[in-house]
């Protein structure tokens, strides 16, 4: 079969190192009979461990030529798709369970495609996902550190999560310009009930100009929705803890 070219466009980065990869399928821990769906299986290197543990797999390739040598594995049912217009809630009501979903995700859409999966966390079992490691270093920060931003807000609300294994860009054909980790997300079993929307636009506001106090931004912001609660906004945007935020979207900001 002829070598697949990595397409720029679709940002692919293949994984090559079968240490890395090994240590990757350790940290998934893969059983017989789960329901399990990867994004962007690529050439299939952490498709075939996966799927000899699991029995059988959904993968979701957009790439062509890629979705055509897939199909040809008897134990992958292969959606040929764009990953953001793919319904995870009714793979999940098909496998009558909660699915576990994996992948080398491409960098370019790699928090498009996070923000996507977001109205799904109950339905979903877990998340373990390789990406840029300052990506992963953004979802898992803390308040008052530079990293914390609307990523880690939006994501710590619904997923308790971890970095669990760095990879060098020599692990990947081609390699990568950055260093890059998996990402493990286990969805809250009871996380705060708020509106995604509401907290999504109050916190895009907020972080809008990192370096203002927030009376300047979340401030004018509140004073249009006739907020009359209390809130200090003698803040910068990264010195609010995710409850905070949470509790300001539920009281209906």
């Amino acid at each position: 079969m002829s070598r697949h070219v990595a397409r720029k466009r679709f940002g692919q980065h293949f994984l090559a190192d079968p240490a890395i990869l090994d240590a990757i399928v350790r940290a998934i821990a893969p059983r017989p009979g789960q329901p399990m769906v990867e994004i962007g299986p690529g050439l299939a290197a952490l498709t075939q461990p996966l799927v000899e543990r699991v029995g059988k797999l959904t993968v979701i390739e957009l790439d062509r030529d890629l979705a055509a040598r897939l199909r040809g594995h008897p134990q992958l049912e292969v959606i040929e798709a764009d990953v953001l217009q793919v319904d995870f809630g009714a793979l999940a009501e098909r496998a009558g369970a909660p699915i576990r979903v994996v992948g080398n995700l491409p960098y370019n859409i790699s928090s498009p495609i996070l923000f996507h999966l977001l109205p799904w966390a109950d339905r979903v079992q877990d998340q373990h996902f390789m990406l840029q490691k300052e990506v992963i270093d953004r979802m898992v920060a803390a308040p008052s550190t530079a990293a914390y931003g609307r990523l880690s807000v939006m994501l710590q609300w619904r997923y308790e999560m971890e970095d669990v294994l760095f990879v060098p860009p020599e692990a990947f054909d081609p390699p990568p310009r950055v260093d890059s980790a998996v990402v493990r997300m286990v969805p809250r079993t009871e996380p705060a009930t708020v509106d995604a929307a509401r907290l999504s636009e109050l916190v895009q506001v907020a972080f809008s100009q990192r370096r203002k106090l927030l009376r300047h931004t979340l401030g004018r912001w509140l004073e249009q929705r006739g907020f009359a609660g209390e809130f200090d906004l003698q803040r910068r945007a990264e010195e609010v803890p995710v409850e905070e935020y949470l509790a300001l979207a539920a009281a209906g900001a």
